[in-house]
């Protein structure tokens, strides 16, 4: 293992380093200071972090605070998809298009402070990174697209990627996913972190915003009433691939941010299993709310085969800008990526691959993807 993926699983802050000290405190309230031994490093150093983060905090809203709370958020794009949909692919595709704009991954990060310190503190992070996503080959740097999820994390709490934090307490954090068995005060906190984080998005970039995060496959609902006109683009993909890649996917972050340690490799099973069905039954009952006109669907494999023209589809279903704009930048960027090699996996056991057929069978059936 390379020294940077070294320090990160040893000493990096994980999804917490943009926590400003009262959060982090309150945070370690709710879960009663349970954190594991092995993983004080990372708490220590989250620790140390949240007190010049909580003085960037203030910097951003004595300097910005009036401006941003201000601004209007346009109807946002959202890239809606289960993890390892190919919803990282199809947002940066999307963003390629200059006339829209995205989190970063440090705003992402840091949403407490980075109007303020990210020209700066991005580039020192990104000497700590590796080159290269834990889970896949995908370009890992701080200027890089990223799921507004993460912010949610730093913001609220509320989110079902704490229990990647705290995977003893996982349960607590479920309810995040659609939002569906969660206090009206709760759902008001959430927006207004949400909300916020977008503000200071838009008043960044002066631009619409295009944003990618998995957990907003199931909230249609809550989405479309902060955002009425906004647009959807799902992408699925055969959901046995899904099952693999995200369970190396979860192998990889949880040891990157978690504070502590988990059970065992079938309860990670169990878990994504559990959080696809109650995802997609959330997205099959709310998909229909969504207006004529601003939703579209999109394969992996048809992504995959020829992004040109499944992104110049999006234009068209989605009625944005002229794509005739965008054509040649996204040209060059496939061309970019064209030596990219995906993870190959090899076959699941028979009993899981039972176990997702039967679990999952609606996204088979749903989409045609044959059942082995």
């Amino acid at each position: 293992m390379a020294w940077r993926e070294t320090f990160l699983e040893s000493f990096g802050p994980g999804l917490l380093g943009g926590m400003t000290s009262r959060k982090w405190a309150q945070l370690l309230i709710e879960n009663r200071f349970s954190v594991s031994p092995s993983c004080l490093p990372r708490a220590l150093t989250i620790s140390l972090q949240s007190v010049p983060t909580s003085l960037l905090h203030w910097a951003d809203e004595i300097r910005f605070g009036r401006q941003f709370r201000a601004v209007t958020v346009p109807p946002p794009v959202f890239v809606l998809g289960h993890w390892r949909h190919g919803t990282t692919h199809l947002h940066h595709l999307l963003t390629i298009d200059k006339r829209f704009a995205f989190p970063n991954n440090y705003q992402c990060l840091y949403p407490n402070s980075f109007l303020t310190a990210e020209k700066l503190h991005s580039k020192a992070i990104d000497f700590f990174l590796p080159k290269q996503r834990p889970m896949d080959n995908v370009e890992w740097r701080m200027g890089s697209p990223q799921e507004d999820e993460f912010a949610l994390c730093v913001a609220s709490f509320k989110s079902p990627c704490m229990g990647w934090i705290f995977p003893q307490q996982r349960d607590r954090y479920d309810k995040y996913l659609t939002m569906q068995d969660v206090s009206e005060f709760e759902i008001a906190e959430w927006k207004a972190a949400f909300l916020l984080f977008l503000k200071k998005s838009t008043f960044r970039s002066r631009l619409p915003l295009i944003l990618k995060s998995p957990p907003h496959t199931a909230r249609i609902k809550l989405l479309l009433q902060m955002f009425p006109d906004a647009r959807f683009v799902h992408i699925h993909r055969n959901p046995y691939d899904v099952f693999h890649s995200t369970q190396k996917m979860l192998q990889a972050v949880i040891e990157l941010h978690r504070l502590q340690n988990r059970s065992s490799a079938h309860d990670l099973d169990d878990w994504i299993l559990r959080m696809y069905v109650k995802m997609y039954d959330a997205y099959f009952e709310e998909r229909s709310l969504i207006p004529a006109g601003q939703f579209c669907e999109v394969s992996f494999a048809q992504l995959e085969q020829d992004p040109v023209g499944q992104i110049r589809g999006i234009y068209e279903a989605l009625e944005l800008p002229d794509f005739s704009e965008v054509h040649s930048a996204l040209q060059s960027y496939v061309c970019s990526i064209a030596g990219y090699r995906k993870n190959s996996f090899p076959d699941l056991p028979e009993e899981l691959q039972k176990r997702i057929a039967k679990g999952w069978q609606r996204s088979f059936q749903e989409w045609a993807y044959p059942c082995r």
